[in-house]
């Protein structure tokens, strides 16, 4: 009797330690680099260097997905998109948001929103 409850709380205890090593790992959908804090700069200060580094920050989050999904967060491409269309890159800022589109179609409402202030 005593050897099977040691067995079991050797089990329990292996168990528990396996739980806590999983429960750690990163859960994070999406890999965001240093958005927040560039984005923040860009509201801030709006000026030409941080809109530099929030451009880069979109190119990195676009080109280098690494967590779960693989993909690029909902809004990145149709705020990127929109940034570009501000600063006269028409073409590259419409392919931006059509991406946006076809990557998360339920923002086409927006999008299209965001297209028609541009023809204003």
């Amino acid at each position: 009797m005593k050897k099977s409850l040691v067995n079991a709380i050797k089990i329990a205890v292996i168990s528990s330690i396996a739980l806590l090593a999983i429960s750690c790992s990163s859960t994070e959908l999406y890999s965001w680099y240093n958005y927040q804090s560039d984005y923040y700069h860009y509201l801030k200060n709006a000026d030409e260097k941080s809109q530099e580094r929030l451009l880069q920050t979109y190119q990195v989050i676009i080109t280098k997905q690494k967590d779960i999904r693989g993909v690029v967060p909902p809004g990145i491409y149709a705020d990127y998109g929109w940034l570009l269309l501000q600063n006269g890159k028409a073409e590259e800022g419409k392919a931006m948001l059509m991406k946006e589109i076809e990557l998360y179609p339920e923002s086409e409402v927006f999008v299209g929103t965001l297209l028609k202030r541009y023809a204003q």
